[in-house]
């Protein structure tokens, strides 16, 4: 009696063993399903990164320095209304003055003119650093409509001579000067407001030209930053 074994299915190998007719095919969907997510990890880990990069900024090592309240002219003397705290991540190199050591500065000139949220350093207070070498500061009366409203501490200027109506070419400069560069150092109205004081910083050639000049017949027009 003899056994066929050939058409006996081979159980013992499992349910899972087929002859490949009817395996069905996997087609990679979860390939393709998987790769928005790992789109979406990567900019998660970036966005934290980011976010920690912020933060690192942010709250960085401060420290609580003087800036100026308000705009002060070379020699004013200044006073703890001059003054007010801002808390500031600095670099090592850049020198200031800390909010403790306001007694220092307090009731000294100021060396140099600076306008209002300026930090104070130590060169900022002291024996005046303006004019500097090789330049001077020239005062002009100056009535309304012969400087714009906007003129104002550290604006870049021209200052621009303007002969009289009955003026000849003698009413002219000794040395012809017509338009002088300057940068403003102070803006000061008087009692009747009829007259603004505007302080200029130019060489001193062109400082001497422009004390020359009759009163009323200088202009000031206001130069965009780095203008001429």
């Amino acid at each position: 009696m003899s056994t066929n074994t050939t058409n006996r299915p081979d159980t013992a190998a499992g349910p899972w063993v087929s002859s490949g007719k009817n395996v069905p095919r996997f087609r990679g969907t979860g390939r393709r399903r998987s790769l928005p997510h790992l789109l979406l990890g990567v900019l998660l880990v970036l966005a934290c990164a980011g976010g920690f990069v912020l933060f690192s900024l942010d709250s960085g090592d401060r420290q609580a320095v003087l800036a100026l309240a308000r705009d002060v002219p070379v020699g004013h003397v200044l006073t703890v209304q001059d003054l007010r705290q801002v808390n500031l991540a600095l670099e090592p190199e850049v020198t200031v003055i800390k909010v403790d050591q306001a007694a220092t500065v307090v009731g000294r000139p100021m060396a140099t003119s600076l306008t209002a949220g300026a930090l104070l350093t130590p060169r900022s207070v002291g024996d005046p650093l303006v004019p500097a070498t090789g330049q001077a500061i020239a005062a002009l009366a100056l009535k309304p409509g012969q400087f714009p409203p906007e003129v104002a501490l550290g604006a870049r200027v021209s200052v621009v001579f303007v002969p009289a109506q009955s003026g000849t070419a003698a009413s002219l400069p000794a040395e012809g000067g017509m338009v002088w560069p300057a940068v403003v150092t102070t803006v000061a109205g008087t009692p009747n407001d009829q007259t603004t004081v505007v302080s200029v910083q130019l060489t001193e050639a062109a400082a001497r030209q422009v004390a020359a000049v009759p009163a009323g017949q200088l202009s000031v027009v206001m130069l965009a930053a780095g203008g001429r």
